[in-house]
């Protein structure tokens, strides 16, 4: 357990940093915009670039491990809607929390966390969690979060507007150049890469400068951007108040929406593992091959706490960003014990 702290530490201790600077205003909160945005379009994409020309193809397009996850992500979309769609919390709320449910903070925190813990050859199998969560399980969810709009909401508008938002992220195309430098042959590559030599060397180094600048500034970005979202919903919640009772009737409103958020939660830090790994000994028990590393890098990927850029997308779409941040917050908190637990039971 102590081998694994002195890993994880070091990763939550920086998004702990990221929230108390935004929360004590030492960090401006429009700052934080800026640093999203350099993670979300030059050192992540260079990151995952980095890490999908390194993986062997064959790797990133396992189509065991990325249908165990799947088949994981879509039953954990209809349980958490299933369990929260309710008159008070329609398609809307109910859609975007089924995906803070089954979406892992895989991009942020997991590729530098995971590689960290079980070496590089864990990246080909977090780079496939990235893909389906961001092509299949948020086009899903955004789609079915259209029926809850009561003027012209349709699933075929929300399919788009994902797919929209898919095709404007880089992270997949950082991924899919990735793949086909991967994909290239040995010795054409070599003799590819001696005729562009000279523009070759300080367009690997400025790469590697923006990838190696990722994990920091990404975990230091997630703090700050959860500080925001309660920032921005305590002076929500106090723009109107005045005097004692009524702040005491603010606190008594967070406790309650922290109660609401607790269970999805639960269900992303314990369910979702625990669904991976009985749908990974399903799939032995079909005569499925799993790689033994790659199931334990999908176990503890499905443990990470809920991606904080779904807070982003329930505020584009006008779900209850307040119930999304909490989710997310709570899920973070909790995942530094939960989460270090889980791998440390691995070893």
């Amino acid at each position: 357990m102590q081998a694994v702290f002195l890993v994880t530490v070091p990763f939550f201790a920086l998004v702990l940093a990221g929230f108390w600077a935004a929360w004590r205003g030492i960090l401006p909160l429009n700052a934080i915009a800026g640093l999203n945005a350099y993670v979300l379009f030059f050192a992540l994409p260079c990151l995952l670039f980095r890490f999908g020309a390194s993986t062997p193809i064959a790797t990133l397009l396992d189509p065991i491990t990325m249908g165990v996850y799947a088949a994981c992500a879509m039953a954990m979309v209809v349980g958490t809607l299933w369990m929260t769609l309710s008159p008070r919390i329609g398609w809307r709320d109910a859609s975007l929390g089924a995906l803070v449910a089954a979406f892992p903070n895989t991009g942020f925190m997991g590729v530098p966390l995971l590689v960290a813990l079980f070496g590089p050859q864990a990246a080909g199998t977090v780079i496939q969690t990235i893909m389906i969560d961001m092509l299949l399980t948020t086009s899903v969810c955004v789609a079915l979060s259209q029926q809850g709009l009561q003027q012209g909401g349709s699933i075929s508008q929300g399919i788009g507007n994902a797919l929209k938002g898919v095709f404007s992220n880089p992270m997949p195309w950082a991924i899919l150049a990735g793949m086909v430098v991967a994909s290239l042959p040995p010795h054409w590559m070599a003799s590819w890469m001696l005729d562009i030599a000279p523009v070759l060397v300080p367009l690997n180094k400025t790469i590697a400068l923006l990838a190696d600048s990722a994990s920091p500034v990404a975990l230091f970005t997630i703090g700050a951007v959860l500080a925001r979202a309660q920032r921005q919903e305590h002076d929500k919640g106090g723009a109107h108040m005045e005097g004692v009772r009524p702040l005491m009737v603010i606190r008594t409103s967070w406790l309650n929406g922290f109660a609401e958020a607790l269970p999805v939660a639960l269900i992303k830090l314990f369910v979702h593992p625990l669904l991976v790994w009985g749908m990974a000994l399903l799939a032995k028990a079909m005569g499925l091959a799993i790689d033994p590393l790659a199931l334990l890098v999908l176990i503890a990927a499905a443990a990470l706490p809920s991606a904080s850029n779904v807070s982003l997308l329930a505020e584009r779409f006008g779900a209850d960003n307040g119930r999304i941040a909490r989710i997310i917050l709570l899920s973070t908190v909790m995942a530094f014990f939960t989460f270090s637990a889980l791998v440390a039971s691995m070893r």
